[in-house]
């Protein structure tokens, strides 16, 4: 870290005396007093750990969710769940639907498979009052600015609080997850005993990172009190943990289509992994596609983040949301919009069928594919336009798309594939920006995981666009990735040694006036000493390296002597360099409130230390009142914009 050009020189108590000054943002007046010095691995007393019986990691996706679970007595095993009852044929499943069933009157019925079946079975007249949702989790990655009051919209159009959906859905797994480990021990298992950790994609912002953090809090999760109890692990992240450790016979190798590509197949893929070695983590889920690259740093297999992730809103529901667009050119947008709200289940039941085809797709197939349509939509359109579904189609004039007698639209392969062409386009974009950049070059190993990287038309495309620059695996269970790295995060959370920042940090300050360097309207006079208001005094720059709990340390002093109350706020920027706290696309992000009331601090000038700890998937901020020891502890709250 530079040392910052910050004014420490001597300025006198009463050249302090001036009222809080900042004008344009209202912030209160600090002035830095000292050298910034960054501690590593804190010398701040840690909380004793708590020593926690098991590990339980809840994948929580976009279109499937599950957890597993490991003791730590024995962190090598690791179990996925139980078979889920009502399972689609086709379809793995070891995860259950992101789905859940709200009762008329909002309260929690079901979730995943028993949701949907009870959604399924409920006469149409009822089903509208019901409130059924499904891929809600992109509303988080979607919703600029996101809060604590976010609504979500269920199948029937009726409004609910995300937070609620998001704790429900967390509160099923815990019952499911303590339930199977109370059967497992014979005795109730006690959530005390219990780390919980959650994934979330990597490229999501702050604000999506904490609102699952407040969710599983509602949920019962772990306590505000006790945050340790939960971690929030990044889901690129905990595969590339995964990866690291497969066996072999555990992965397919694209290149040569075998799993044994040269080693024995019980050897590790870490052992055909060097010092230095890098490798890029391509998760494919649902909702988002999320890239990471990593280094190996030896002895200890420690993993070093080489350049902040990456991806975007291009997940598997994008070939949902072509396939529903396809249905708005042959039957009119119209109609669609109108037989989602009149027959939500059969929507539903619509899309499950597209789902089974669409994982039929592959690059050589070459006969049509079937989708049934239910009754209800042939015998809705039939009233609704007065014509039949055949003739829709017959005047659509949309290639590659025919009617059976059967009752089903018939897809050619090429039609097919046409739906998948936007989302793998924008995948294979992101990809090929990442291989352009310097910081990326020779890359071994591109690990390919998510439950959309099982699709054929990713695999040939991703081929295609590497032409042989790195080795492409996939894991056997490539669905399961994600959840097992998550368990094997949660028993060493250490094990991510280096992060880059994906934000610059900082807080406002008032620093001494410099002709010359600082805009004259920012210019505030006091007594007869020149301040420079909301200047922006970086904690630390936008991916910048940081170490797993790597503290910086400021101190600072009150502009005015007399102040009860001392609040500095801390702000963030995705800009690398940031001048002052009114740039654009500067955001306050956090505030720490320090109560200095009632001591008088012996020193002529009061000092308050602040600290901020990054390099963990979230970041703590306190602050200090030097004469008292008197501090507070701040989560950044990125929720109340």
């Amino acid at each position: 870290m530079t040392e910052k050009d910050l004014v420490i020189d001597d300025i006198t108590t009463d050249a302090m005396a001036t009222p809080s000054p900042a004008k344009s943002m209202g912030d209160p007046g600090i002035t830095p007093l000292s050298p910034t010095h960054v501690l590593k691995d804190s010398e701040e007393n840690e909380p004793t750990r708590h020593h926690f019986v098991v590990v339980v990691a809840i994948d929580f996706g976009t279109t499937s969710s599950g957890y597993a679970y490991a003791f730590t007595k024995e962190p090598e095993c690791i179990h996925t769940m139980r078979r889920w009852e009502g399972g689609d044929p086709g379809v793995s499943n070891q995860k259950t639907p992101t789905t859940i069933l709200l009762t008329p009157d909002k309260k929690f019925h079901s979730f995943g498979y028993a949701a949907r079946d009870f959604y399924h079975d409920l006469d149409p007249t009822e089903s509208k009052q019901w409130l059924y949702l499904e891929k809600f989790k992109m509303k988080l990655h979607t919703t600029a600015n996101l809060s604590i009051d976010t609504d979500l919209h269920a199948a029937n159009g009726k409004k609910v609080k995300a937070l609620d959906i998001f704790a429900y859905a967390l509160a099923f797994f815990k019952e499911q997850a303590l339930k199977e480990l109370s059967d497992q021990a014979g005795a109730d298992f006690d959530n005390a005993d219990v780390r919980w950790v959650i994934t979330v994609p990597a490229i999501w912002k702050m604000p999506a990172k904490q609102f699952m953090r407040e969710a599983a809090y509602k949920a019962g999760l772990a306590t505000r009190e006790n945050p340790d109890q939960l971690i929030i692990a990044l889901e690129p992240e905990a595969a590339s943990i995964y990866c690291r450790k497969l066996r072999l016979h555990q992965m397919v190798d694209l290149g040569t289509k075998t799993s044994l590509n040269g080693y024995s197949p019980t050897e590790n893929v870490g052992a055909g992994m060097n010092q230095g070695d890098r490798y890029v983590v391509v998760d494919c889920g649902g909702g988002t596609v999320d890239l990471t690259v990593h280094q190996i740093r030896l002895p200890e297999g420690h993993l070093k983040e080489l350049y902040k992730a990456s991806g975007g809103p291009h997940g598997s529901i994008g070939i949902d949301y072509e396939f529903e667009k396809l249905l708005c050119k042959i039957f009119g947008q119209d109609f669609i919009d109108q037989f989602k709200i009149k027959r939500p289940a059969a929507w539903v039941d619509l899309m499950i069928a597209f789902e089974s085809r669409k994982r039929a797709a592959a690059p050589d197939r070459s006969n049509p594919l079937n989708i049934n349509l239910p009754f209800s939509f042939i015998d809705y359109y039939k009233k609704f336009r007065g014509h039949s579904v055949e003739h829709a189609l017959r005047k659509s004039n949309v290639d590659f798309v025919k009617w059976s007698s059967q009752g089903m639209l018939r897809m050619n392969p090429d039609a097919m594939n046409a739906l998948f062409k936007p989302t793998i386009d924008h995948i294979i974009q992101h990809l090929t920006e990442l291989f352009d950049r310097p910081e990326v070059t020779d890359i071994k190993f591109l690990f390919l995981v998510g439950g959309f990287a099982e699709s054929p038309l990713l695999q040939q495309a991703v081929q295609k666009m590497l032409q042989g620059r790195s080795r492409i695996i996939i894991p056997h269970d490539v669905g399961l990735t994600i959840l097992k790295g998550a368990v094997l995060f949660g028993l060493d959370p250490s094990v991510i040694k280096v992060r880059r920042s994906p934000l610059t940090y900082g807080v406002g300050v008032l620093n001494r006036f410099v002709e010359g360097k600082h805009p004259p309207e920012k210019m505030l006079v006091k007594d007869g000493t020149r301040w420079c208001t909301d200047v922006f005094d970086t904690f630390i720059s936008a991916d910048q390296s940081v170490a797993l709990g790597e503290t910086v340390k400021r101190s600072y002093t009150p502009a005015k002597p007399s102040q009860q109350v001392i609040v500095i706020h801390v702000y963030c920027s995705e800009k690398e360099s940031v001048s002052f706290i009114s740039d654009p696309g500067v955001k306050k992000c956090g505030t720490l409130k320090l109560d200095v009331s009632g001591t008088e601090s012996p020193a002529a000038r009061r000092e308050i230390q602040t600290l901020m700890q990054f390099g963990d998937t979230e970041i703590r901020a306190m602050a200090i009142d030097v004469a008292t020891s008197r501090s507070v502890k701040a989560g950044i709250d990125f929720l109340s914009q």
